[in-house]
């Protein structure tokens, strides 16, 4: 769970202009490497899946809608909220062995990036790139 939290933790760098993330502009499948997206998503139909041994390619998770979905936790997205450029969004996460609450904050500086931002704590955040599927 807390990797989850962490890769999430990212999810959602730049000192560029940002529009504040909507639902919409979030979903997709994201990835720490977007170089390595094949090897870390599938698309099996119409929904987006990880791969066997994901993992060691690069983090990601998948947005769709009001739900987030890493390889092994599952969140739902319960609120938003939005302050300049940074979405904040509380979810309740469930992996195989707990349930917990996750604050997510993120910018978008561009449509393909997502950066997960860490609030108090400096300089912390994760980049991810939007994978086309």
């Amino acid at each position: 769970m807390r990797t989850f939290g962490i890769v999430l933790a990212a999810a959602l760098a730049g000192g560029l202009a940002v529009s504040p993330a909507a639902a919409d502009d979030l979903s997709g499948a994201w990835a720490t490497d977007g170089s390595a997206c094949d090897k870390i998503f599938v698309k099996a139909g119409s929904r987006v899946t990880f791969r066997d041994n994901s993992e060691l390619f690069g983090g990601g998770f998948v947005i769709d809608g009001n739900h987030v979905r890493g390889k092994a936790t599952t969140c739902e997205i319960r609120s938003r909220r939005t302050a300049g450029a940074v979405t904040h969004m509380l979810a309740n996460c469930a992996s195989d062995i707990m349930l917990s609450s996750v604050q997510l904050s993120v910018r978008q500086p561009s449509p393909d990036t997502l950066v997960r931002i860490f609030p108090g704590m400096d300089g912390m955040e994760l980049v991810y790139k939007r994978c086309p599927m």
